[in-house]
């Protein structure tokens, strides 16, 4: 465990250093912050004065020096937009992201792993071709596309669910199965390769030679070693939903993460923009990780820093 995580530190810290730095300078290009701070009709001298109060005057590796600085000591720092610390912004938004993140991974993961099992014990049978047809739909269409269909059916046709916001528990109805329809996608189609594949091993066919129960060797025996690979993308799927949400958060207009990101981006709000990033690829580095350390508890032939 020691040689492994001695192994991927360096190379998460590059990383992180990577897409920090990617962002920090992707962000200065995107233009003037005052553009959007400040009415049109601005005189030069007011802009000039709140760029060196945004400390964006200053060339962008100077701009860049201060920043890493200001990372060494804690200090992410404060929202052009709101005036206040990115680290608070931030926290108010991420309870309703995980709370509709979380959901969403739930419902995708009670969803694909179900269908593809079912799929891969009926192989090329009327239901397997049903459910995975299904599936390719449900991961071609985009979170938009859905998520307005929704709307436009139980919502304005139907007049059944509210159509966006943020509340009681039928707010969270369309936005959670917007946004786990094509995880619970992928994560069917996944697990029916991984049950084909392992239900052809000898260990399997020797476990139906002995007269074993079909439950007992489908559940005990193939899913164990057939859920390996379904196991990364449950593990990063969390990450990435949060990091995905933007989409289904400015559909639905959902108070989360997502939302921030989209709004940071169009008030050229970079500080706030870094934060989450930031955030974001430390999530799915940490959850790395975590699937790389699964991986040996779930597989004894697998050890970690080997």
């Amino acid at each position: 465990m020691t040689v492994f995580l001695a192994r991927r530190l360096p190379r998460s810290l590059l990383t992180l250093a990577f897409i920090v730095t990617l962002v920090f300078v992707g962000t200065r290009l995107t233009g003037d912050p005052t553009m959007w701070l400040l009415p049109d009709d601005a005189p030069p001298q007011a802009r000039a004065s709140m760029r060196a109060a945004l400390a964006v005057d200053k060339p962008i590796p100077e701009q860049y020096w201060r920043y890493l600085q200001g990372l060494a000591r804690g200090d992410f720092g404060n929202s052009f937009y709101e005036r206040r610390p990115v680290t608070q912004v931030f926290a108010e938004r991420l309870g309703p992201t995980l709370r509709l993140s979380g959901l969403a991974l739930v419902l995708s993961i009670l969803i694909g792993v179900p269908v593809g099992i079912m799929t891969a014990l009926h192989r090329n049978s009327v239901l397997d071709r049903t459910l995975m047809s299904l599936s390719f739909t449900a991961y071609a269409i985009p979170n938009f596309v859905l998520g307005i269909m929704l709307i436009l059916i139980f919502s304005l046709v139907l007049r059944w669910l509210p159509s966006g916001g943020y509340g009681d528990w039928r707010h969270y109805l369309m936005p959670v199965f917007t946004l786990g329809a094509s995880h619970a996608a992928l994560i069917a189609r996944l697990t029916r390769s991984s049950m084909l594949e392992v239900l052809n091993e000898d260990y399997v066919r020797t476990a139906r030679a002995k007269g074993l129960p079909g439950r007992v060797t489908v559940w005990k025996h193939a899913l164990r070693n057939a859920f390996l690979p379904v196991l990364t993308i449950v593990g990063l799927s969390l990450a990435t939903l949060i990091s995905g949400s933007v989409v289904t958060e400015t559909v639905f207009a959902w108070p989360g993460v997502g939302r921030l990101v989209l709004t940071s981006v169009v008030h050229r709000d970079f500080p706030t923009l870094q934060f989450v990033v930031l955030v974001i690829a430390c999530a799915v580095v940490v959850a790395n990780v975590l699937v790389d350390i699964s991986y040996s508890l779930l597989d004894p032939r697998i050890r970690i820093g080997s």
